[in-house]
């Protein structure tokens, strides 16, 4: 049964031990992302994400890589607007291993000036990776045209101009200022003990000091608008959204159930009308983002450009 725990600085672990399993995940969340980023700082959660893994005080690169993967396992990491995972999966007697490791480059990255200006030009491809895709570039600008004038409507990834002027002083600021014990959460689920796990993340992340909490108190306002961009290639890539539900809204659930009844698979709605009865579309869909405090209901379609 899933238990929730506190550390004595406020971190909080949730474990889900499950009986017949030989393998288990865990990770650790932040509660920080590009939300939490300043215009100047846009893309810095994502750089310091990339960074984590880019060697600590007693890991090289290599070895992060080599430690996890030589006994079969997997680790990575994401961003997103309002939290940052690190993430591994494991052999039931590697789940101390991983949890070690999660905690040291979590809790202790060098953030090496050198593999900065490396890491920074590796986002930059990411970027125009990002650029040369049509659906990302169009979800971007739809995010952007929901959220004019926020964190919201800013990308992950940051722009080239933010990332190249990303300083270790820069990313160690926001780690220190966002990655406060009370916006931690541990999880592990699979083949792991609540006592060990409890145990090993208290002496792992028990020692990080307590800090206020950091606020979110800008709150995003919808705005909306169109625009379109321009460019020599096949089809025609569009996106429509509409103010939607925040995670702590009534209607949430709803809002969820709703989109995937309206294009969350080859059974709904507008995937039958546009792919399967009109065949004018090859890939069609609806999403639903949702945030703190507000949220995104919209559909995407790519098409023939005729």
């Amino acid at each position: 049964m899933a238990e929730l725990f506190h550390l004595s600085n406020g971190v909080r672990v949730f474990v889900d031990p499950m009986d017949g399993l030989e393998s288990a995940a865990l990770g650790v969340w932040v509660r920080a992302g590009a939300i939490d980023e300043t215009p100047e700082e846009s893309g810095v959660a994502h750089l310091l994400e990339h960074m984590a893994f880019k060697g600590t005080k007693t890991r090289t690169a290599r070895r992060i890589a080599e430690e996890i993967e030589n006994v079969g396992g997997y680790l990575n990491a994401s961003t997103g607007y309002s939290r940052t995972g690190y993430y591994a999966r494991v052999l039931r007697n590697d789940v101390g291993m991983a949890l070690t490791l999660l905690a040291d480059i979590l809790t202790d990255p060098l953030l090496d000036e050198t593999e900065l200006a490396k890491e920074r030009e590796v986002v930059i491809q990411e970027i125009g990776e990002a650029a040369d895709a049509p659906e990302d570039a169009v979800m971007e600008l739809i995010q952007t045209l929901c959220f004019q004038n926020h964190a919201l409507g800013r990308p992950i990834l940051g722009t080239v101009e933010t990332v190249q002027s990303h300083t270790r002083t820069r990313l160690g600021g926001f780690m220190t200022k966002h990655y406060a014990p009370e916006d931690i959460i541990i999880a592990a689920s699979g083949a792991v003990s609540a006592e060990d796990i409890l145990r090993q993340s208290e002496n792992l992340f028990g020692a990080r000091a307590p800090v206020r909490r950091n606020s979110r108190t800008q709150r995003p306002q919808y705005i909306g608008g169109a625009e379109h961009d321009a460019r020599e290639i096949e089809q025609t890539h569009i996106a429509l959204a509409f103010p939607g539900a925040a995670v702590r809204d009534a209607d949430f659930f709803a809002t969820r159930i709703y989109s995937e009844c309206l294009g969350g698979g080859m059974s709904s709605r507008i995937f039958q009308a546009v792919r399967d009865e009109r065949e004018i579309a090859y890939s069609v869909y609806s999403f639903a983002d949702s945030y703190n405090q507000t949220g995104v209901l919209g559909v995407y379609v790519g098409a023939d450009a005729k």
